[in-house]
């Protein structure tokens, strides 16, 4: 997520309450989780075994609950509750707004686009020229929609990221600071969902087609001139490339990279990074030619067995 104005690392610690370490002088152009940091990125670290995953990262503040050697060039925040700490900032610059209003007063509508009846447009939405919203869509905040893309009844667009901290108290949820990018020439299919990014961005490609019922979830990058059949779904910081083919029910795990042009078989569930322009299927998915070869030796087992205990 990045700031609308770059903010002084001294005015964080302020405002926050927290003691700088390292750099003073440092400016803070925007904040995101771990996965996502850029320079100039705030992020926080609150578990002694994420450490030096956190102050080796390109964040350049930190938001610490222990005085750690800071790194040249970075800024600790050291505070007691890391993590609230980072979710007020997000607050702060992200804060809730409740919609009274199917359309948002802010929200930007370009005249050739149709909007049906009873859509309902969140705050600081973009949606392009020719594209067709049709009935009973939400688009929520800071999604915003490119040109000629289609999107069909009862989806859900930028709906909050299912991420959660577990607390002593219980799951503790995270304030959803990210958003939705559809380009161009996508279609999505009725009752789909996608959520917004965690900090970073949901992006689905231009050309990218989705059927009914599917799921993507937070911070998913999907390429361009997909397709995606009936109830896929797609675990939340998982990028897909150009060209891949999802059939019906597959699954796809969290955090994993699939290749350009990969095919994946109906009801199969992937849960580790494909190699591009292969061809996989089953659960765990595995590539075709391999499973194929199973399958056949599997076939051969009961008359393997009847030899075998003739014997």
């Amino acid at each position: 997520m990045i700031f609308l104005q770059p903010v002084p690392v001294q005015q964080i610690a302020d405002l926050i309450q927290a003691r700088v370490v390292g750099d003073d002088t440092l400016i803070a152009t925007g904040i995101n989780e771990i996965h996502q940091v850029r320079k100039g990125d705030i992020t926080f670290v609150d578990v002694a075994k994420y450490y030096d995953k956190a102050l080796h990262s390109e964040a350049s503040i930190i938001l610490i609950d222990k005085e750690v050697n800071c790194p040249k060039g970075k800024a600790l925040l050291v505070c007691n509750h890391p993590f609230e700490a980072y979710n007020n900032l997000v607050l702060q610059h992200r804060p809730l707004q409740p919609l009274k209003q199917l359309i948002h007063e802010s929200a930007v509508i370009h005249p050739s686009a149709i909007i049906e009846p009873n859509v309902v447009i969140g705050p600081h939405v973009i949606i392009g020229p020719n594209t067709h919203i049709q009935a009973n869509v939400t688009i929520y905040e800071y999604t915003e929609i490119g040109e000629e893309v289609n999107i069909q009844s009862g989806c859900i667009i930028g709906s909050d990221a299912f991420y959660f901290k577990k607390t002593d108290k219980g799951y503790q949820k995270w304030r959803s600071g990210g958003r939705v990018i559809i380009e161009n020439r996508v279609d999505i299919g009725a009752g789909c969902t996608i959520n917004k990014g965690v900090s970073g961005d949901t992006i689905i490609g231009e050309g990218t087609k989705l059927d009914c019922q599917i799921h993507i979830g937070h911070d998913v990058v999907v390429g361009k001139n997909c397709l995606f059949a009936a109830q896929v779904g797609i675990g939340g910081n998982t990028v897909i490339g150009d060209e891949v083919i999802l059939y019906g029910q597959v699954g796809v795990a969290q955090n994993l990279k699939i290749g350009n042009r990969v095919m994946v078989s109906a009801k199969s569930g992937v849960s580790k990074s494909l190699e591009e322009g292969k061809a996989y299927f089953g659960y765990p998915a595995n590539e075709a030619r391999t499973m194929y070869r199973e399958l056949a030796a599997l076939r051969h087992l009961p008359r393997f067995f009847a030899d075998y205990y003739k014997l």
